[in-house]
């Protein structure tokens, strides 16, 4: 049996706790300062701790005991987490699409006994494991091109949004810079630029930069590619209204009143569908090739209760990473990219399935 402290009892710590624990090989203790949050939790799927992961003390006293943990928290407690599991020897996940956080956690697992993998959800997350996958088919890389989007079935507001996850991390996409390599130098990009517009099964969409998606892909294909960048999906129109709150209002200075914002006029929703499109093309067998990866995930009843897309396929990016590594399929220690897994590996996994 394998002990997982899971942090944050939010939509998608609640999906990773019934993943895990509908195996019968996990045992999972959630852990939230929000006991509101506790109370919603299936009470025979888990422990329930109330804990503040801003108290040092209590979180390596919560850590002991468990072989790996989980933060399904916001982007900016990350660190701290990290380091009570370096001090703890306990394998550490989360889900942030955050680059300074992720730098911060590759710095804290330098010389550390147990793993660090970060960035386990869908964009960045299993949207890396794709585009590395088709990278490798190629003798010499051209583009590599990632688009994501988690949309609502039937928008129905001017944003033709709605709130699926993490609101401060969604934020965080709309107004942190965005990595990218164009002509084989890798820069920083302007969050809401590069518009584009595409269709897939008839149905038009628009894309651009976004913070954090690549994860760390920029720095495994440097050398290796002319142009890397990743885009977030949405329908078209949404782009120019979150660049007239977050620029032209100004609104990315005050994040907090952004948040409050979007929470009270953009209602939440289970209906939505996830879109994956990776384009790879570069030279095979000395001709000039393209490879594509597409996939939709909607949303679904799992285990008798109906989740929305974005909880299965965040829940199952990092519960995969959490099997695999229990399997023995990723490294030890130190720290872990999302392409360290392989694609094959994910698919076939019991939680990977969900993408497959």
């Amino acid at each position: 049996m394998t002990h997982v402290l899971l942090l944050g009892a939010g939509k998608i710590g609640s999906m990773i706790c019934h993943l895990l624990h509908a195996t019968g090989e996990y045992t999972v203790t959630v852990a939230d300062r929000d006991e509101a949050n506790l109370r919603q939790m299936a009470h025979d799927e888990a422990s329930l701790r109330p804990l503040d992961v801003a108290d040092p003390a209590a979180l390596h006293a919560a850590m002991k005991g468990h072989d790996m943990v989980v933060s399904a928290l916001p982007y900016y407690l990350n660190a701290a987490v990290a380091e009570a599991a370096r001090d703890t020897g306990t394998h550490y996940f989360d889900l942030t699409e955050d680059v300074a956080t992720t730098r911060r956690v590759r710095a804290i697992s330098e010389g550390a006994d147990s793993a660090f993998v970060p960035q386990c959800g869908l964009a960045p997350g299993f949207v890396s494991i794709a585009a590395y996958d088709l990278a490798k088919r190629f003798d010499r890389l051209r583009d590599v091109y990632m688009r994501v989007g988690a949309l609502p079935i039937y928008p129905s507001n001017a944003l033709k949004y709605n709130l699926t996850w993490s609101t401060d991390g969604l934020i965080n996409e709309y107004c942190n810079p965005c990595e990218a390599i164009h002509e084989g130098k890798t820069h920083e990009a302007l969050p809401l630029q590069g518009l584009e517009t595409f269709s897939l099964d008839g149905i038009a969409y628009e894309a651009f930069n976004t913070s954090g998606g690549l994860g760390t892909l920029c720095d495994t294909l440097a050398g290796r590619v002319a142009n890397l960048n990743y885009k977030t999906v949405r329908y078209p129109g949404h782009r120019d209204h979150v660049k007239f709150l977050a620029q032209d209002l100004r609104l990315c200075e005050r994040r907090a009143l952004f948040k409050d914002v979007l929470e009270h006029a953009v209602p939440v929703t289970k209906q939505d569908v996830v879109l994956v499109f990776v384009t790879v093309s570069g030279q095979q067998d000395g001709r000039l090739t393209q490879e594509t990866f597409a996939k939709k995930v909607y949303n679904a009843s799992v285990g008798g209760k109906l989740w929305s897309a974005i909880q299965i396929t965040t829940a199952a990016g990092v519960c995969a990473m959490v099997d695999l590594l229990r399997a023995g399929k990723l490294p030890q220690r130190g720290f872990v990219r999302q392409e360290d897994a392989d694609l094959k590996d994910v698919l076939a996994n019991r939680f990977g399935r969900h993408y497959a």
